[in-house]
């Protein structure tokens, strides 16, 4: 039977577990545009997914703080009215290691920069409540909790109050916010490359995978 070199594992969403970029530009498209700011091409979607929107608004649209927490509000209202599960796929067999990965014991946690309340709804969509020990999130108004290295500590704060060992953690991750947040706890990174990022933001991670399989590999040996 195949085993875990880590103990642990930690899981970012947005382009590592499920594609929710249609869905993105779309709300995206819209709320640039009320606000008076040209619309986003899907070549711009390696700007915006991954970073916390509060911070996207800024560094992309050039907003002020104030500004980018009226966005970031009226961005939300989007997503909420498409119950934050519309236009939205997983990545091929990455649902499949998820479950294998319980299947062997290891507990596993998200890790996302997304709001927890959307986290909870795609992890429920795609039935995969029952093979996340924890599921956590930015705080909705990403105020509290956004920044990577912060979801990390209170991922691995979560799988310990439950029982897991967290004493050899991974995160999977497609941004070099993943790479670190992790970086910054001393949690090794996967850097996956399927998601929507330049290849160098995975300069600084432990490993790389191109495929599921390369993930699997490195997940189970």
């Amino acid at each position: 039977m195949p085993s875990s070199p880590y103990s642990c594992v930690l899981w970012d969403v947005d382009g590592t577990i499920i594609d929710a970029s249609v869905g993105i530009l779309r709300r995206l498209n819209v709320a640039l545009t009320h606000f008076g700011h040209p619309a986003p091409t899907r070549e711009d979607l390696v700007h915006w997914i991954g970073p916390p929107m509060f911070e996207s608004f800024q560094a992309q649209a050039g907003m002020t703080p104030e500004q980018s927490s009226e966005a970031v509000a009226f961005y939300r209202t989007l997503g909420k009215a498409d119950g934050y599960t519309t236009d939205v796929k997983t990545y091929p067999g990455v649902p499949e290691l998820i479950r294998d990965l319980h299947a062997q014991g290891v507990p596993q946690a998200t890790a996302s920069s997304k709001p927890e309340i959307q986290v909870d709804a795609l992890v429920d969509h795609f039935e995969l409540r029952p093979y996340f020990l924890a599921t956590v999130g930015a705080t909705p108004d990403e105020s509290t909790l956004a920044s990577k290295a912060d979801i990390v500590v209170e991922a691995l704060k979560r799988l310990k109050e439950r029982g897991a060992d967290t004493s050899r953690p991974v995160l999977i991750g497609d941004r070099h916010h993943d790479v670190e947040g992790g970086n910054a706890n001393g949690v090794p990174v996967i850097f996956v490359e399927w998601g929507f990022s330049d290849a160098h933001e995975g300069d600084d991670a432990a490993f790389r995978a191109v495929s599921a399989d390369d993930l699997r590999t490195l997940l189970l040996s």
